[in-house]
């Protein structure tokens, strides 16, 4: 990960350099004693972290992120706990520092800016999987994510998600080959569900949104295993 600090008190500044260079993955990229200065910087480069000191001489940093278009994690420095508290009125704020500050509370608040891009990057993977059906010779974008179940009818396909339902020529095999493995399960030779969408498992039946689906024998271990269900 990259990072700034926007700081006026080199001190502060001196900690965070070197609280920074003991984490191997987190590379300081640039040190501003002024967000005015910083500004520049953030509208021709990316980051992934800021360090933002609350209190800086042009404007408090919680007024200049707000002026930030599609600002990085951010995590407030500051000598005054009272502030801290309303640092968190903003998404973009993961944790805050009080001065004077440990390693060790310096190492949770990257430990959660970790985990908060991870579970961005995993939404975005997630939403950017989709395909394109052709029903009646129109293209109809599905995302992944999204497909509660496939339902196949003879010769017949249905895809069933929470705002659409799209019928077409085209056989369950396919569709089988087609979604991943790892969210989709053939739970019947009629159907293929979405496991991280399901309601609950009653005897021989499964729910995704209120849809009672039938549960094949030869398909029910398979399942199962799946849902993590001993």
């Amino acid at each position: 990960m990259t990072c700034i600090i926007i700081e006026d008190e080199i001190p502060a500044q001196r900690i965070l350099k070197s609280f920074i260079s003991k984490i191997p993955d987190l590379t300081l990229v640039d040190t501003f004693n002024a967000a005015i200065l910083a500004n520049g910087f953030l509208k021709n480069n990316e980051v992934d972290v800021v360090f933002l000191d609350i209190n800086l001489p042009d404007i408090p940093g919680i007024d200049f992120i707000k002026t930030v278009k599609n600002p990085p994690a951010v995590i407030m420095t500051t000598a005054y706990p009272d502030y801290a508290v309303s640092s968190f009125e903003l998404d973009t704020i993961v944790d805050y520092l009080v001065k004077p500050f440990s390693f060790d509370r310096f190492l949770k608040a990257i430990n959660k800016v970790k985990v908060k891009t991870q579970l961005i990057n995993d939404t975005s993977e997630a939403e950017s999987k989709s395909i394109f059906i052709n029903v009646d010779k129109t293209h109809h974008k599905i995302v992944l994510n999204e497909i509660g179940y496939v339902e196949s009818d003879r010769n017949y396909i249905t895809v069933v998600t929470k705002t659409q339902k799209l019928s077409y020529i085209d056989s369950l095999k396919n569709w089988v080959e087609k979604l991943p493995s790892d969210q989709f399960v053939q739970v019947h030779k009629s159907y293929i569900i979405n496991s991280k969408l399901v309601d609950k498992v009653s005897g021989n039946e499964i729910y995704i949104n209120s849809k009672r689906i039938p549960i094949g024998r030869t398909y029910k271990q398979n399942l199962l295993k799946q849902l993590k269900i001993d």
